[in-house]
């Protein structure tokens, strides 16, 4: 995304508390990785103006990158509310991509009507390591899909994801990311050297961070 536009977007998560920094007493994220801060996008939904702006932002970017889309495709569970939001303004089929089986009834991986070929996108909130996302790709391309890439809200910036991304071939764009993030932080919020130092570090190499913290 344009600078300006990566700016806004990480100053609206910043305004309603989605972000939130705790390196004294990391945060665990679902992974089990120790982390010190957590982006909690979920919050967007409950502000109608940010709401419509991200999808606003999601918009531009699948006209300049994926234009050619004929439906999309939210992961399961923070990813769906965007693309149903998405797939409306759009007039584009909807589905979306549990973690796991459903363990009831039709036990569907992929919930909703599919079409073999049809190009889809996948809406993502964030990108941490990439593997739920890359586990939804996998599960639409052996459904028959053909997955033009991923779009989210926002990337820790990894250099794992990097990897991992492109050993999947899966493109991938986000509305901002974590040093935009920071940025915009230090621009509008009081945070001491030793905490900016220590996201920096954690974001460099988060293993060797949490093995220090652990």
């Amino acid at each position: 995304m344009p600078l300006q536009s990566a700016q806004q977007t990480a100053a609206h998560l910043l305004d309603i508390g989605a972000v939130q920094f705790r390196p004294e007493q990391p945060f665990q994220w679902a992974s089990g990785m120790l982390a010190p801060i957590y982006c909690d996008s979920r919050l967007t939904l409950s502000f109608p103006e940010i709401r419509h702006s991200i999808t606003d932002s999601f918009l531009q970017l699948i006209k300049e990158y994926f234009g050619e889309a004929q439906g999309i495709a939210g992961v399961a569970t923070a990813g769906i509310p965007q693309a149903a939001l998405l797939a409306e303004r759009l007039s584009l089929p909807l589905c979306y991509v549990r973690a796991s089986p459903k363990g009831h009834g039709l036990t569907n991986l992929i919930e909703g009507k599919i079409d073999p070929q049809q190009k889809v996108v996948v809406i993502e909130d964030v990108l941490s390591t990439g593997q739920s996302s890359i586990k939804a790709v996998q599960a639409l391309r052996e459904a028959g899909l053909e997955v033009l890439g991923i779009v989210a809200i926002f990337t820790y910036g990894f250099d794992l994801m990097e990897q991992n991304f492109q050993e999947a071939n899966i493109p991938y764009y986000t509305l901002t990311d974590y040093t935009t993030l920071l940025s915009v932080y230090a621009k509008k919020f009081d945070l001491s050297e030793s905490i900016m130092a220590t996201l920096h570090e954690w974001r460099k190499n988060p293993q060797q961070w949490q093995s220090t913290v652990s």
